[in-house]
C-alpha cells in the first residue's frame, strides 16, 4: 500500500475512535440519564466535539501524520484547533438545519444530522486541511526504488573504481 493510503487508513482509524468519543458524549449529554443540558443540543455537540478533538489531536499528531508533523507545536496546535472548529461548525450547522429549519428533533434525526451528514462533510474537510494546513512538515523520502550510488541502473551491477598506480 502506498504511503498516502496508509496515512488515510490511520486518519480513518483515529477518526473512528474520535467518532465514538464524540457520539458517546453527545448522546450522554443530550439523551442520557443526567438532565444537565438535555435541552441544549448545540451545546452538547460543542462539548462532545471538544473532547473528541483532543483525542484526534493526539492520534493524528503522533500516529496518522507523524511523518509530517512539525517542530512548531504551538502553530500546529492552533491550526489544528482552527481546522476542527470549522469541521465542528459544519456538523453543528447540519444539526441546526435539521432541528430549527426542518423541525426534526428526535434522537435519530439529531444523530443523522450531526453524526451522519455533518460528520462526513466535516471529515472530508479535515483530511484535506490536515494535509495542507496543519501537518506540513517534510516527510522522509522513500529512496528504496532509487539505485544505490555507484550501481548501474540498467544492469544492477556495482561499478568498480580503479585507482591509477604510479609507475616507478
Amino acid at each position: 500500500m502506498g504511503a498516502r493510503l496508509w496515512q488515510l487508513v490511520r486518519f480513518g482509524s483515529v477518526g473512528a475512535v474520535a467518532f465514538v468519543v464524540d457520539v458517546g458524549i453527545f448522546n450522554l449529554l443530550l439523551h442520557g440519564p443526567v438532565d444537565v443540558i438535555a435541552h441544549k443540543p448545540l451545546t452538547a455537540k460543542v462539548v462532545s466535539v471538544a473532547v473528541a478533538m483532543t483525542v484526534a489531536w493526539l492520534g493524528n499528531r503522533y500516529w496518522a501524520f507523524a511523518s509530517t508533523r512539525t517542530a512548531n507545536v504551538p502553530r500546529e496546535a492552533v491550526t489544528f484547533v482552527a481546522v476542527n472548529l470549522v469541521g465542528m461548525t459544519i456538523a453543528v450547522a447540519c444539526l441546526a438545519v435539521s432541528r430549527y429549519i426542518l423541525g426534526l428533533d428526535s434522537p435519530l434525526a439529531d444523530n443523522i444530522a450531526a453524526n451522519g451528514v455533518g460528520l462526513v462533510l466535516g471529515t472530508a474537510f479535515r483530511f484535506v486541511a490536515y494535509r495542507t494546513l496543519v501537518f506540513t512538515g517534510v516527510a522522509p523520502t522513500d529512496t528504496s526504488s532509487e539505485p544505490e550510488a555507484g550501481v548501474d541502473a540498467a544492469t544492477g551491477t556495482k561499478a568498480v573504481a580503479t585507482v591509477p598506480v604510479p609507475h616507478a
